[in-house]
């Protein structure tokens, strides 16, 4: 039934269990009594110890006190990767209160509709993104707004070079409304009141962000137990290449998201490894210089942000250095075959394909560190992460192996539910075929004999050209192939006589020209013919997640 434990490389347990009743918090507490002035964290040079982190966030708890803050209500966080988001994250865990991460560049109408669902009452935000935030305000609960300028935790030289020149160009100079906070002055306590009521494991930690089944965004509840397992599970998975309390993790990703927040946050805390954080990771010159002179040993990335890296001028004239890196994990979207091998050629590192959902609060499946990565697999399950493949209309029989249906998961950290929406809850999280609940992902993929899962595509996207199914990834992965193509996302469009076709969008390579007439030859020499895109348009970029993904139900807005 699991022909995965067979092929776990030979030092990763079957299974982690029992767990610890602890939070990361309490691992927090641990790293200030033996590790208290080792970094915990990395931002533009500057290092913030464990120690440090841990008295800033006693000073945000005291201050959410003042406010009238308690066990249980919820706190908005929308910033970038900044050492703002780790302070205010656990002052607000301290209290038992529920940390509420916002992606920044949402709609105002997302945001608006996601903070009034959460009922947060305070927000932190950063300077750049505060007066769009009074825009909405009125339509949420929130009644205290914590502004917090991205200078604050630079190196002097770099404040100082921020302030003359880029401070106003970049929307951070701003005068705070009347009762209005700003986050550094609620910090200046030199001994802070240590929390009295620290949370438990089974308490509510998160509201994160997702768009589930039907793209609308809702709020993805998770408790502190789910983060301490995720941390565990990715220690345990990796522990052959990274050390304990030695590794740097590059977190370019952003923290309001699942991978960075319950992935790789959780996997820094457990582990005590420092996180060297990113906060534009559009820059990619800046990531190159911070790889070469922190030296991380791992990086996280999505395939969009890796075929940025890989097709940086600094990188394709071989003036950058991969040289510190042992892993670097991609997950959020499927790797295309063309960009695995373009990493692995350039750089001789190990690149591992890796998948999970909010839903599954980082329930992953990975490729083995050490044992064989299969071309087109996003791994095998970790330690007591279970799933199937169940036929995809119904989702009530199990297919057999080879056959493609959804891949349903369960694991002791899946989401509690969606925040306030049962409705929703109950369409993903319901019985398999065994009678247990499970968590229907909407991905559909197949399991192969040893275990390993290979994605097909979003149960969603599967594009219908005269009954014929006509996976969109399928495409994907020839038009990335082609020399002039840097990036690709495939959709379905109606058809007057075929139902629908697959429509293709394409980002040229640097200094390239792609010719959709050429492009539209090379995919008839390599697809079936009713799997040519019936139209290619090139376009400067293609609309993407806050984590990378391409939105394919943007690509038809272009």
């Amino acid at each position: 039934m699991r022909p995965w434990l067979a092929h776990y490389d030979s030092d990763v347990p079957q299974t982690l269990a029992p767990y610890p009743e602890r939070t990361l918090i309490d691992y927090l507490a641990d790293h200030v009594r033996e590790h208290a002035h080792d970094a915990g964290l990395i931002f533009e040079g500057k290092r913030i110890s464990w120690g440090e982190l841990d008295r800033l966030s006693d000073a945000f708890a005291a201050a959410l006190v003042e406010l009238g803050v308690v066990a249980g209500d919820r706190v908005a966080l929308i910033l970038p990767n900044c050492p703002q988001f780790l302070i205010a994250e656990l002052g607000t865990w301290k209290l038992g209160a529920i940390v509420a991460p916002l992606n920044p560049v949402y709609t105002e109408q997302e945001l608006a509709t996601l903070l009034a669902s959460s009922g947060a009452k305070v927000v932190v935000v950063l300077t750049r993104y505060y007066e769009r935030l009074k825009s909405y305000q009125a339509r949420t609960s929130v009644t205290t707004v914590i502004a917090t300028n991205i200078k604050e935790y630079l190196k002097p030289l770099t404040r100082l070079l921020f302030t003359a020149f880029k401070e106003k160009e970049e929307g951070d100079r701003v005068e705070l409304r009347d009762g209005d906070l700003a986050f550094a002055e609620l910090l200046h306590r030199d001994d802070p009141p240590k929390p009295v009521t620290p949370p438990r494991a089974d308490e509510d930690a998160t509201i994160l962000p997702s768009g589930g089944t039907t793209g609308i965004p809702k709020g993805v509840v998770g408790s502190h137990r789910n983060m301490v397992l995720a941390g565990l599970q990715l220690h345990a998975w990796l522990r052959s290449a990274l050390q304990e309390g030695r590794d740097v993790l590059m977190v370019p990703l952003p923290l309001f998201h699942v991978y960075g927040l319950i992935g790789v946050q959780s996997l820094s805390i457990v582990a005590r490894m420092p996180m060297l954080l990113v906060a534009n990771p559009r820059d990619i010159k800046g990531m190159l210089h911070a790889i070469a002179h922190e030296k991380p040993s791992f990086f996280c990335t999505v395939p969009a942000l890796l075929s940025a890296i890989l097709n940086h001028t600094l990188v394709t004239s071989g003036k950058a250095s991969f040289s510190s890196l042992k892993i670097c994990f991609s997950g959020g979207a499927p790797l295309m075959g063309e960009t695995i091998r373009r990493y692995q050629e350039l750089t001789g590192g190990r690149l591992i394909e890796g998948y999970s959902l909010t839903e599954a609060q980082m329930a992953a499946i990975a490729n083995p560190v050490r044992g064989p990565n299969k071309v087109g697999s996003i791994g095998m399950p970790l330690p007591d992460v279970d799933i199937r493949i169940v036929e995809a209309e119904e989702g009530a029989t199990e297919m057999p192996q080879g056959q493609v249906g959804e891949v349903i998961i369960r694991a002791p950290q899946r989401m509690r539910g969606y925040w306030g929406n049962d409705a929703e809850t109950n369409l993903v999280m319901r019985a398999g075929p065994d009678g247990q609940t499970w968590l229907y992902t909407g991905d559909l993929g197949y399991l192969d004999e040893d275990g390993y899962v290979f994605l097909v595509d979003r149960k969603k996207d599967l594009i219908k050209v005269s009954g014929y199914q006509v996976w969109p990834r399928e495409i994907e992965e020839v038009l990335s192939t082609h020399p002039s193509v840097s990036e690709v996302g495939v959709a379905a469009v109606p058809d007057p006589t075929k139902g629908e076709v697959p429509k293709a969008w394409v980002v040229a390579r640097a200094g390239m020209s792609a010719v959709p007439d050429e492009l539209k030859a090379y995919c008839r020499e390599r697809l079936a013919p009713y799997k040519v895109p019936g139209q290619i348009v090139v376009v400067p970029e293609l609309p993407k997640s806050g984590a990378g993904k391409i939105l394919r139900r943007k690509l038809k807005e272009i």
